[in-house]
């Protein structure tokens, strides 16, 4: 009697249920990414880069000029999976171009979309939509126009205000899509 618990608890030990599913580097990804970031040398980058408690891998990808495309996204996931070992660590792998609907998350992106207007949403509550003039590692400057009653004359008049605003500062900024 005491050979067959034995027997169950290898035969429980093998089950692929038990199997430990080793959690994927963070830094690993990052570098194949990177390494095919540097070998398509069309101005690719990270947005985000997250890895999941059961391995499930997001990249999100912009570009300097342009959109991601397809075949962008196709050669990361390529490199991604022929360098990660699935017999070590199973793994899902989406990876995406950053959407416009999506807050800017990174300076690139900051740099990339100078010259569109955008909202931003500061962590006091506040709202406001201008347009990017500049982007640097401090914070953003955007430019709006607004109606002004001036002294001594009846009509208002149009003044240009720039705004510098730390990132300290804002919560989210967004892309506002026109469709002029």
């Amino acid at each position: 009697m005491h050979h067959k618990i034995i027997r169950i608890r290898e035969r429980g030990d093998e089950s692929p249920l038990f199997l430990y599913n080793k959690m994927i580097s963070k830094a690993k990804v990052e570098g194949l990414i990177n390494e095919r970031i540097a070998e398509l040398d069309n101005g690719l980058f990270i947005v985000e880069l997250s890895i999941s408690s059961s391995n499930v891998i997001h990249v999100e990808l912009d570009k300097h000029q342009g959109g991601v495309s397809v075949e962008d996204c196709m050669s990361v996931s390529r490199n991604i999976e022929h360098n990660l070992d699935r017999e070590q660590a199973d793994f899902e792998l989406n990876v995406s171009s950053a959407g416009l609907d999506r807050p800017l998350r990174v300076l690139p992106q900051y740099i990339k979309n100078i010259g569109r207007t955008v909202k931003v949403v500061k962590k006091d509550g506040s709202k406001l939509e201008a347009t990017l003039i500049d982007a640097n590692e401090q914070g953003i400057t955007v430019e709006r126009s607004k109606k002004v009653q001036v002294e001594g004359k009846k009509k208002k008049e149009i003044i240009v205000e720039q705004l510098a605003m730390p990132f300290s500062d804002i919560k989210e900024t967004k892309i506002v899509i026109s469709f002029k």
